[in-house]
């Protein structure tokens, strides 16, 4: 998810939850909430509120369940396996391995002509309330060409809640998901090249796997791809909102999310209750075409839904703190993919532009009518230049890409 669509589900629940009539302070604090940050729906209301003059509630609900039914997204599965974090967290991962043929396999040659590649493994790690599942495009694109990993980040998807956050109460850190990393890679890939590819929280969390392990990235890192991510200043993104709305914002929003995260269950009552605003913000959030296959925001909207706004708490004042540009310079003697939608308002595509200049050898990727979601909203995009860091590094022949893949246009048909 966008860090600001987290957000989206704190107002639209903290809204609920007031009108519920939950007594004293929880109702002054939500109350509160409301009209300070209630600002950030606003465009997405109206869009609801329009469409629920023209579309029943029932024919609504009737559109998302054929959605689900029908929408093949998510539904790559690799080999299971699990790994254990410093603080005992049980990590979920799956691994899809090369296609063993003899000779070279006819979708091998497509992609990459008719030399093998190297022995690589490419580690993907996704974003802030979203799961593995958010790089479908990418992993159906290289299933069976080149090893990969897809791995659910702590309390997000499969994987367990954070140990040191149920027990201890600790915050979650950016420094602490890159120790995870660390103990997927271990389980995972004990051994040989990989190339890192991050999404949003993704990217900062190979960011502080690099602080913390530079032997790692200078002895067995090939190739990194940063794809709508930060180094740091994360603090002063606007979301796309007036001054007076992100102050606003600002101000309130880390003890409101402390609140919401004590009334977990009546704050997940709300979201439902709420379910076609929450969709809208969603979408406003995530992408920024308008043939978006509704489809494909579906599947985004199921995979924000599925994170407890406990741990939308838990995870957000991580990003208020996180500063790792001294940790880029670990990637300035690597092939490195820079990559951002245009319209991107969570993670702006000037924080991209900041990486790249940076790294300066790095290539760096601006995709227009792109949002924080580019990887669902243009993956042929993204899946033609990961191919290509991969022949950069030297894993796949030269001349490889993997052109026009994964359109989601509203006509287009899921790969």
């Amino acid at each position: 998810m966008s860090e600001s669509s987290a957000e989206g589900v704190v107002n639209a629940a903290a809204a609920v939850a007031s009108a519920t009539g939950v007594a004293g302070n929880w109702r002054k604090v939500t109350g509160v909430a409301g009209a300070a940050i209630g600002v950030i729906a606003a465009g997405a209301a109206a869009g609801v509120a329009i469409e629920r003059m023209t579309v029943g509630r029932g024919m609504r609900k009737k559109a998302r369940l054929a959605l689900d039914s029908t929408g093949p997204y998510g539904a790559l599965r690799g080999t299971p396996g699990r790994a254990n974090a410093d603080d005992g967290t049980e990590l979920y991962y799956e691994v899809d391995e090369v296609e063993v043929e003899a000779g070279v396999s006819p979708r091998r040659r497509r992609l990459f002509g008719r030399k093998a590649p190297a022995p690589v493994t490419v580690v993907f790690s996704h974003g802030y309330c979203l799961n593995q599942d958010s790089w479908h495009f990418q992993r159906a694109a290289l299933r069976g060409v080149v090893r990969t990993v897809h791995w659910d980040q702590r309390s997000h998807g499969r994987s367990e809640r954070g140990e040191a956050q149920v027990q201890d109460g600790a915050p979650v850190t950016i420094d602490q998901l890159g120790r995870d990393l660390k103990a997927v890679i271990d389980a995972a890939v004990p051994e040989g090249p990989i190339v890192l590819v991050g999404h949003s929280m993704g990217g900062m969390t190979m960011m502080a796997l690099a602080a913390q392990y530079p032997e790692l990235i200078r002895e067995r890192v090939v190739a990194v791809a940063l794809v709508g991510t930060s180094s740091g200043r994360l603090g002063e993104v606007n979301f796309g909102l007036p001054v007076a709305g992100v102050n606003a914002v600002r101000r309130v929003l880390p003890g409101v999310l402390r609140a919401l995260g004590q009334q977990a269950e009546l704050v997940e009552k709300g979201r439902r209750a709420v379910a076609d605003l929450f969709a809208g913000i969603i979408k406003r959030y995530s992408f920024a075409s308008r043939d978006i296959d509704p489809a494909v925001a579906r599947f985004a909207e199921r995979m924000i839904e599925g994170t407890p706004i406990d741990v939308v708490a838990e995870f957000y004042p991580a990003f208020t703190d996180h500063d790792k540009t001294e940790a880029l310079a670990h990637f300035a003697d690597l092939p490195v993919l820079v990559l951002a939608g245009l319209k991107d308002l969570v993670t702006p595509s000037e924080h991209s532009e900041a990486i790249a200049d940076l790294l300066p050898d790095a290539e760096l990727v601006l995709v227009p009518d792109a949002g924080h979601l580019v990887m669902l909203e243009h993956p042929e995009v993204v899946t033609d230049r990961l191919a290509d860091l991969l022949t950069r590094a030297g894993a796949v022949p030269a001349g490889a890409t993997v052109g026009g893949y994964g359109s989601t246009s509203g006509t287009a048909q899921p790969g």
